[in-house]
């Protein structure tokens, strides 16, 4: 059987990755938010794994409306990106902090 520490140390290793994505990788917007969705799944392992080893299915419930909003949120920030690339021919952080309305 797998312990309760097992899973917490995968959500551990898989949210010190994304965090590490976050900060080594600032020049392609599509890493960052890989690396963002990334950390929200390193969360929902640990609610899943609490929430099955307490024997409370709130936890997991919880996890079907963070992955709900989630998806909501790469959708809106896919199409974003899209009209910044037809804007600007690019998808370099560093080239669009200049945004201006």
């Amino acid at each position: 059987m797998i312990a309760l520490s097992d899973y917490l140390i995968l959500g551990a290793v898989l949210f010190a990755l994304s965090v590490a994505g976050i900060f080594l990788n600032r020049k392609n917007v599509i890493i960052l938010m890989m690396a963002i969705e990334l950390m929200l799944l390193a969360v929902n392992i640990n609610f899943i794994a609490f929430s099955h080893f307490l024997g409370d299915l709130n936890g997991q419930v919880f996890v079907f409306f963070i992955l709900t909003v989630a998806a909501a949120e790469a959708a809106i920030g896919l199409a974003i990106l899209v009209v910044l690339f037809r804007a600007r021919r690019t998808i370099n952080v560093a080239e669009l902090d200049t945004l201006k309305g």
